[in-house]
């Protein structure tokens, strides 16, 4: 009997924290319950995060018993170097593997996201192109503080603002990193109206950020419907490793504006993608672990990661205000601060800092402009870099 006791008591999560480097798992489970804490009461992502947090919880604590981690999410490693994952969250992680959940997700972004304003105003493609600029920048400076050219396209990538590309090129180039980018990407996507207002203001001036730009025409079912048709083809003809993420973005789109499947937009753009995004943080959250979080190269992604922000962000705007003196002061510069791959939160950012320096100055619209043309560049470069690492 006593044996029975102390053999319960040693297995126990509370006997190890105090066993090996279990301290560690317990500043994870702090870590965990600081982001759950951000994403209710701060409304931080809160649909990615809240997933993400909880799946560290269960694998940290997981990891404090002997027994608990075979049932929630193990990972281990044969001789040959083939990885194999076993327990709940260890058989969902295959979608994260694989590259599925990423791509759903792309999906359910196609079937919620507007192109008119891109369509209606197709010179605002260039800003979503340029403030692409912060990824290649970005891994520059990765290369530049050792990384591997895999491990630094992966946080490059981080530039984009897109949280589901960051996944699905990191889980290719670099899985060991998998945790450590993720959670960069969505914390930073989470500071866009902090992060971005303070670049606007330093590289505009009163008078740039002031200028009002002329009503958007309206576009045809048929353009709309044209459009993710063609980009389809241009992109994959152009990228062909952009296929599975352009793909699932346009084919989400198509079956939006086609309006005779109201049925699969409506799945699409809910069911699935919420779904999804439960599961993909989950799975995400289980990868941060003691071991793979807490390293010196997570305070430098977490760095580059701010950097990559800040440099998408003033890059869209300098094209901005080159695109404003071309065509003659029709172009507010701000709406290229739109350009990384926050749908809709960068767009609402410069709307908002319009309005505060003319209250009858409205953005929003023209800003969804380059917004959308972000997410299309961001799946372009995630493709380029995937074609010249993988």
């Amino acid at each position: 009997m006593w044996k029975l006791i102390t053999d319960f008591c040693s297995s126990t999560g509370i006997a190890g924290i105090f066993r090996g480097e279990g301290w560690k798992n317990l500043l994870m489970i702090i870590l965990a319950l600081v982001i759950i804490f951000v994403a209710i009461f701060k409304d931080a992502e809160p649909y990615l995060l809240i997933p993400i947090g909880v799946g560290m919880l269960l694998a940290n604590l997981s990891m404090l018993s002997n027994n608990i981690g075979d049932y929630i999410f193990n990972h281990t490693v044969d001789e040959s170097g083939v990885d194999s994952y076993s327990g709940l969250l260890g058989y969902l992680y295959m979608g994260v593997k694989t590259g599925i959940y990423p791509c759903l997700i792309f999906l359910g972004i196609g079937a919620t996201t507007d192109f008119g304003p891109l369509i209606a105003n197709p010179k605002t493609m260039i800003l979503g192109a340029a403030a692409q600029i912060g990824i290649f920048i970005t891994f520059l400076g990765a290369l530049a503080l050792g990384f591997l050219p895999c491990e630094a396209s992966s946080i490059g990538i981080i530039g984009g603002a897109d949280g589901p590309t960051a996944i699905l090129v990191t889980k290719s180039l670099a899985p060991h990193l998998l945790a450590n980018i993720s959670i960069a990407a969505y914390s930073y996507m989470a500071l866009v109206p902090f992060i971005q207002p303070p670049i606007i203001r330093l590289l505009t001036t009163k008078k740039e950020r002031q200028i009002k730009m002329t009503e958007l025409k309206p576009v045809s079912k048929k353009k709309k419907i044209l459009f993710p048709v063609i980009t389809m083809f241009v992109c994959i003809i152009l990228i062909p490793s952009c296929a599975p993420l352009i793909g699932c973005l346009m084919l989400g789109n198509l079956i939006k504006e086609s309006g005779v499947v109201p049925k699969l937009t409506e799945a699409a753009g809910n069911t699935i993608l919420y779904t999804v995004t439960i599961l993909l943080g989950l799975c995400v959250g289980a990868t941060a672990t003691a071991d793979t979080f807490l390293t010196v190269d997570t305070l430098k992604i977490f760095a580059l990661g701010i950097c990559a922000f800040a440099i998408a962000t003033a890059s869209g705007v300098l094209f901005g205000k080159l695109m404003s003196v071309i065509d003659h002061g029709k172009t507010n510069p701000m709406i290229g601060a739109a350009g990384v791959s926050a749908v809709p939160m960068a767009a609402r950012v410069v709307h908002k800092e319009g309005l505060k320096e003319d209250p009858e100055n409205f953005l929003l619209m023209h800003a969804m402009g380059p917004n959308v043309a972000g997410v299309i560049g961001s799946a372009v470069a995630a493709g380029l870099l995937l074609l010249l690492f993988l």
